[in-house]
């Protein structure tokens, strides 16, 4: 009672910062039986009280024997009392253990204040990765036992794990629904715990039976039926193959069994090189094809992906040019209209650009590559960077393209039978982060990268009713690092951004879509601020600074300046 009493004490004279008490379950087979408290080695001999404890956070990493390193560290009664059932919360690598001293009546009883940043934790439903903001500062309760060696009498409430124990003890497995129409397989990121390495395939499947993360409800869809469950484990069977055997599956037509199979293969290709044996009630899916291997499946790539033959394009001086510094084909290109922005469509046909007119006003102008661009009946004070919708068909033009209106008003422009429509978004809940000055759709149309107030921020596109559209569930990618310095953004992948900053140390960053790793490019021949930058699968990155146009393939290239001569102001962007 008395260490309870001094505990409280310690909160209310230091007032603490809240840190979330909310821990969650490990929804995904955590390893258990591989290890025991017996096995876990212990504490060293006169261990002092500061490094008592930060070793036991280092343990926490390791959820073995149920935690059976970190409670090596712990009281008996202590052992009995931590809640060991939630899901780790992530905390910044240099954490501090600090003392607190005048709080203790004995030379038996101690507390440590276990103080950092929150980074992030794992969400109860889904081992999705949710990025959690604030300062860390909790106090840990440790005694001397009857061996008068120092053990943690008050654990914390939950686990904190360091994120470099973290990366060490879960892996990032990537798991693939649908968007909405069915037409393009999209990746959502998830954790799970390494050990036993030969359990994976089987925590992967399970996590994809349960459906898209909870972040991305109503923007992915799912060819699996509601309620289908492993009737096995998979597992690897005697000649070599990995065996998924699905039962609760019900009557499904062909397609939806060949898509059921796109979503299972590319799922644990991530996690296996074997072919897969994709059963239903011990019998094979498709009469067609027993086993499968990645390049069997359809995933849609080809409609994400701009075509090789278009290499980019620059908008400078009121005109949008090619690449190599050429007017583009049309009036665009020809000067007839003050362009500010522009974006072409993935299929390279049509051109949407932003143009200023009489006063401070500017208007959005959208039609075919080498004709005139009709104006939008859209009016605003700003327009940010357009941005395209796939088709969702090979070879048809798209017809959707999206932007921001006044920094809070975003705004999908739609072809119709009269000409283009201007249709209202529903992103309240992006526009409470900030003004918006970037936006970026996904190329494969289910979720929004956006620049507000200079955060990173990626959210769902959601649709409902009506053929109304949300921006749903917004996170805030490394604010750490980033901070609110971000400036332009791309897609480089489904799943990966590209970031230029005002920041010397990251002019151009790639993020990760759950914020978990973000890497910085080259800084070499790069001044800061990078105004500019323009990503897309498989082409180089293209940035520009006030000294020109410069090109990276990845982040350790060094940046090589281009032939074509730009001023300073001048955008570049890929199809999409």
């Amino acid at each position: 009672m008395r260490l309870l009493a001094v505990l409280l004490a310690v909160l209310v004279a230091a007032g603490c910062a809240a840190i979330p008490t909310e821990t969650s379950p490990i929804a995904v087979n955590p390893s258990v039986g591989n290890a025991s408290e017996a096995a876990a080695p212990k504490p060293i001999n006169d261990i002092d009280p500061l490094t008592l404890v930060r070793e036991f956070v280092n343990a926490s990493a390791n959820p073995e024997g149920d935690y059976a390193a970190a409670k090596a560290y712990l009281t008996e009664d202590a052992k009995k009392a931590w809640n060991t059932k939630g899901t780790p919360t992530i905390i910044d690598t240099t954490f501090n253990t600090v003392p607190t001293p005048g709080v203790t009546t004995d030379d038996k009883h101690r507390i440590v204040l276990l103080q950092g940043r929150n980074v992030g934790r794992l969400q109860l439903e889904d081992n999705s990765f949710i990025q959690l903001i604030g300062p860390l500062d909790t106090p840990i309760g440790i005694e001397r036992d009857a061996e008068d060696q120092w053990r943690i009498s008050a654990p914390p409430d939950g686990i904190y794990v360091p994120l470099g124990g973290f990366q060490q003890n879960y892996r990032r497995v990537t798991l693939f629904f649908y968007s909405p129409d069915f037409s393009v397989l999209v990746p959502d990121p998830r954790w799970v715990v390494i050990a036993p390495s030969t359990s994976i395939p089987s925590r992967v499947t399970s996590l994809l039976l349960k459906g898209p993360s909870v972040g991305m409800r109503g923007a992915l869809a799912t060819a699996v039926p509601n309620g289908a469950a492993q009737r096995k484990n998979t597992s690897e069977a005697d000649d070599g193959a990995l065996e998924v055997d699905l039962t609760k599956v019900g009557d499904i037509t062909l397609q939806v069994g060949k898509q059921i199979a796109a979503q299972v293969v590319k799922s644990l290709a991530g996690v296996t090189s074997s072919r897969i044996r994709l059963l239903v009630e011990g019998q094979s899916i498709s009469n067609e094809q027993h086993e499968w291997r990645p390049a069997d499946v359809q995933t849609g790539e080809e409609l994400t992906t701009p075509n090789a033959d278009l290499t980019g394009m620059l908008v400078g001086n009121g005109r949008v040019k090619q690449i190599n510094g050429d007017p583009a084909p049309g009036p665009a290109g020809a000067g007839d209209y003050q362009v500010l922005s522009a974006a072409q469509s993935l299929d390279g046909s049509r051109l949407a650009v932003v143009s200023r007119v009489a006063g401070d006003a500017v208007r959005l102008r959208v039609g075919p590559v080498q004709e005139q661009l009709p104006e939008v009946d859209l009016r605003a004070s700003t327009l940010t960077r357009p941005t395209w919708l796939l088709s969702g068909r090979q070879g048809e033009p798209a017809t959707e393209v999206w932007t921001v209106a006044d920094g809070a008003n975003v705004v999908r422009v739609i072809k119709t039978d009269s000409g283009w429509t201007a249709n209202a978004v529903n992103a309240s809940e992006l526009a409470e982060l900030g003004r918006i000055t970037e936006l970026r759709l996904s190329r494969d149309g289910t979720r929004v990268a956006a620049v507000v107030d200079g955060k990173l921020v990626v959210a769902a596109v959601v649709g409902g009713q009506d053929s109304a559209v949300s921006l749903r569930s917004p996170r805030h990618l490394q604010p750490s690092q980033l901070g609110t310095s971000a400036l332009a953004l791309d897609w480089l992948a489904q799943d990966v951004l590209v970031v230029s900053t005002s920041l010397a140390a990251w002019p151009i960053a790639k993020v990760n879509i759950d914020g978990v790793r973000v890497e910085r490019y080259n800084t070499s021949n790069l001044t800061v601020p990078v105004a500019s930058v323009t990503a897309a699968p498989g082409r180089n990155v293209l940035a520009v600074d006030q000294s020109g146009l410069w090109s990276a393939n990845d982040v350790g290239d060094v940046w090589r300046a281009s032939t074509t001569k730009v001023d300073a102001g001048t955008q570049a962007f890929y199809p999409g």
